[in-house]
């Protein structure tokens, strides 16, 4: 697909998302890498306008300048912090006492050590939705739990579930809680289906995803 084709994608999956203001987003092309600029309502839009572009096939990189400009009530650095700390109390996929926040200028930060990635995610998913957040990082960290090989067998039995995926052109190394993933896949999206078969395996702390896009 040449670039003139995948701005064209690219745009009418922006404007197809129902969640993203696509009115204000520029995109350009240039060599498979898309780049996004603008301005958007919230980090909610932000993350959804990176998501339909990983979505499109043809898409080799992404590159998002995207400006958060609210019009809506300006949240304070403490009213910010409040509203994470009771989305994080009310929360039952997240342990109580375990995750911390800390903001600065609406960016949130947040730390702690949990058991499982997706009780990382349930706090990172929460934030995203929170009006006022400008930006974000998530420095929870992962306790590591079983062996290495154990890691390896259950993502290559993920992979394996997985129609979409060919998960014999995916190879997979360990070392303690950390993954490594390398290889070729056809789009985007099968890509985040590898990362995430990878995150879900207990006691992984770490994931180097090296999989490159289009055989």
């Amino acid at each position: 697909m040449d670039d003139k084709a995948l701005k064209k994608s690219v745009t009418a999956e922006l404007e197809w998302t129902p969640s993203i203001d696509a009115a204000d987003i520029g995109v350009t092309v240039e060599n498979g890498i898309v780049r996004l600029t603008g301005h958007v309502a919230n980090y909610a839009q932000k993350i959804a306008a990176e998501n339909a572009v990983k979505r499109v096939k043809g898409v080799r990189g992404l590159v998002e300048d995207l400006e958060i400009r609210a019009f809506v009530e300006t949240y304070t650095d403490e009213a910010i912090a409040a509203r994470v700390a009771n989305m994080l109390d009310w929360d039952v996929t997240v342990p109580k006492d375990t995750v911390k926040v800390k903001v600065e200028n609406g960016f949130v930060t947040l730390t702690g050590q949990v058991d499982w990635q997706y009780q990382r995610s349930a706090a990172e998913q929460g934030v995203r939705r929170l009006q006022g957040v400008r930006g974000f990082s998530n420095q929870v960290q992962l306790k590591p739990h079983v062996q290495a090989s154990d890691v390896k067998r259950r993502i290559e039995a993920a992979l394996e579930r997985q129609a979409e995926v060919e998960a014999d052109k995916i190879s997979i190394s360990v070392d303690g809680g950390k993954v490594r993933l390398d290889g070729k896949v056809r789009a985007w999206f099968e890509r985040d289906i590898i990362e995430r078969a990878a995150w879900a395996a207990p006691g992984v702390s770490a994931v180097e995803d090296r999989v490159s896009i289009g055989y």
